[in-house]
């Protein structure tokens, strides 16, 4: 299963950040971390410091990396979600990246996931709409695994 502190990693990676550019981040979504928080979050799960990246903290990275990304929106923020999935993350983050679906398709295939449109509108439906499909681990990894290709291509 991917976690938030799975995902908060690639993310970091992939666009280089430091913990700087990590606490900037948050403070954009107007929310405070210390480097402290930061690196718990940062730890593999088997360090005894690790702490758990909860999603209310994962919702508010990401208001942050769309604020980061894209330039803050006049007028109050967001209200950072209770309760996270791979669907959500996944909307946050294209819209982040300011990704079109043919963007989106183009990062998965570099990942050498394959998958038409009509598949990926999917995901980004409400989840009471007939074609709403939750997203798979899997999928969202595959996302990831791409970004760090268009990213970091050297690595």
């Amino acid at each position: 299963m991917i976690t938030n502190n799975d995902i908060l990693r690639r993310i970091r990676y992939v666009f280089d950040f430091d913990d700087s550019k990590m606490i900037a981040i948050f403070a954009l979504a107007e929310h405070e971390v210390t480097r402290e928080q930061i690196s718990d979050w940062l730890k593999k799960e088997e360090d005894p410091a690790y702490q758990k990246c909860s999603d209310t903290q994962m919702a508010i990275f990401l208001n942050g990396l769309i604020n980061d990304k894209r330039g803050k929106k006049e007028g109050p923020q967001p209200e950072p979600e209770k309760r996270l999935n791979n669907n959500i993350i996944f909307r946050k983050l294209k819209i982040a990246l300011n990704l079109k679906a043919e963007d989106v398709l183009a990062i998965m295939a570099l990942a050498n996931l394959r998958m038409s449109k009509h598949e990926l509108s999917s995901f980004f439906r409400s989840p009471g709409h007939r074609n709403y499909r939750a997203c798979q681990d899997q999928i969202l990894r595959n996302f990831l695994n791409g970004l760090q290709i268009k990213y970091r291509p050297e690595i």
